[in-house]
């Protein structure tokens, strides 16, 4: 029986509020900052919540410097700039070529979520149509506007438009796929393509995930049906991952996008290999009550072939909504509470907010550069674990790495949930 193909971590690409490479992302975790501010927009507005993780100066002029990306970027959203920009700085990083890689054998997984438009597209038709008459909105008269609004309209929107121009930047003309699971969406996109380099129908892939919730349509939105934060003056503090006082969870924006690829190959191409994918696994957690996440979360150790005691730290999802935090407290307690070992858990998402369908794999990459450094960074703004919870979060100082192993939970509020278990490569 031929061995199992293993798949590794060769490069990273990565935009958030606290850092837009590896290294200012890592030195910003060790250094307990916080990348949630007061956003200018909503100044003056009813909003209970204005704040938000935002990256201020990202301009994907920076990171697309060919040419035909650079016409394109008229044809993107901002969550589609980010993407491909964070592409661009992981096949950078990875220092793969055209040469390197069969383009047949190199795919695109992408995690993304509804990207909202932006108002300047939309205003013309949208005035049209109300006459300026607040909650008046004839479809008649919309139907007949469709004109005002850009040509090239849905193509800025679209999803699986960060897959799309990354597939086109880089050549991958192997397997290509867009998964819309919010939360949870990068980290699907993970354990598909490490599937299918598993069943050797691909060598490598661009993995990642994209999202910014902060143009004005998600930001109402948002705050019309998701619980958040109302910590508008103390922003930095806001977002509470298992904390006693916590009062919701905080919006942001970021990108994170891995090169994913067959160990061997790696190997052969004298990549540098940052951890490995050991085991995956996901579900749905339909009452919301942990147990299936706790199964899902045994079977990702399982299929790693260790046991629970063996993980270093555990990466939470850690919205830090009431509900949210108490749901995955019980999956974890259930799994990892009668252990001989304490294993403690980690909230980077404390620092970055939440990303959506970037959260993921942004998080992820804090405990790759965990491992690597050999030290866990604290978890900030918990001050008083909530009983509810019980769980041993890291707070204090930077903790040494006990074993090579580091697990990342995350799913979302109707349940979609998975695991990913990575450790370091000799």
């Amino acid at each position: 029986m031929a061995a199992k193909r293993r798949s590794v971590f060769t490069g990273l690409g990565l935009l958030s509020s606290i850092g837009c490479d590896p290294t200012s992302y890592w030195t910003a975790l060790t250094e307990r900052r916080c990348g949630i501010r007061n956003l200018p927009i909503t100044e003056g507005s009813g909003l209970h919540c204005r704040m938000a993780g935002d990256i201020p100066a990202f301009d994907p002029r920076t990171y697309l410097k060919d040419k035909e990306q650079r016409k394109s970027i008229k044809m993107m959203a901002r969550t589609v700039q980010l993407g491909v920009s964070a592409s661009q700085l992981a096949y950078d990083h990875s220092k793969l070529t055209r040469s390197s890689i069969d383009p047949t054998r190199f795919g695109v997984e992408f995690g993304s979520g509804m990207i909202a438009t932006d108002l300047d597209d939309i205003a013309p038709a949208s005035r049209a149509s109300t006459n300026c008459a607040p909650g008046a909105v004839s479809l008649a008269v919309w139907g007949n506007s469709l004109e005002k609004i850009p040509p090239i309209w849905m193509l800025k929107y679209l999803p699986n438009m960060p897959a799309c121009h990354a597939s086109i930047s880089f050549d991958a003309q192997g397997p290509n796929n867009t998964i819309t699971e919010s939360d949870v969406a990068s980290l699907l996109a993970l354990g598909e393509a490490r599937r299918i380099i598993e069943r050797d129908k691909a060598d490598g892939f661009i993995v990642g995930g994209a999202e910014s919730k902060l143009n004005a349509l998600s930001l109402v939105r948002h705050n019309l049906f998701q619980s958040l934060s109302r910590r508008n003056d103390s922003p930095q503090s806001a977002l509470r991952p298992f904390d006693l006082h916590r009062d919701g969870t905080v919006l942001a924006e970021a990108a994170t996008v891995f090169i994913l690829e067959e160990l061997d190959h790696a190997r052969n191409r004298g990549a540098e290999i940052l951890a490995e994918v050991v085991g995956f696994a996901s579900g749905f957690d339909r009452a919301r009550d942990g147990k299936i996440l706790a199964k899902v979360i045994r079977k990702a150790i399982a299929e790693a072939g260790i046991s629970a005691s063996d993980i270093d730290h555990i990466n939470a999802f850690s919205l830090g909504t009431v509900k949210s935090d108490i749901q995955e407290a019980a999956a974890i307690r259930e799994v990892f509470g009668g252990l001989s070992v304490v294993v403690p858990v980690w909230c980077p998402k404390a620092n970055v907010g939440s990303t959506g369908a970037a959260s993921s794999l942004l998080e992820l990459a804090a405990s790759v550069l965990a491992l690597r450094h050999g030290f866990l960074p604290p978890t900030i703004n918990c001050d008083t674990i909530d009983p509810s919870c019980g769980l041993p979060v890291h707070t204090h100082g930077m903790r040494p790495i006990r074993t090579p192993y580091a697990l990342k939970i995350s799913f979302t509020d109707l349940g979609q949930c998975g695991v990913a278990v990575i450790r370091t490569v000799d």
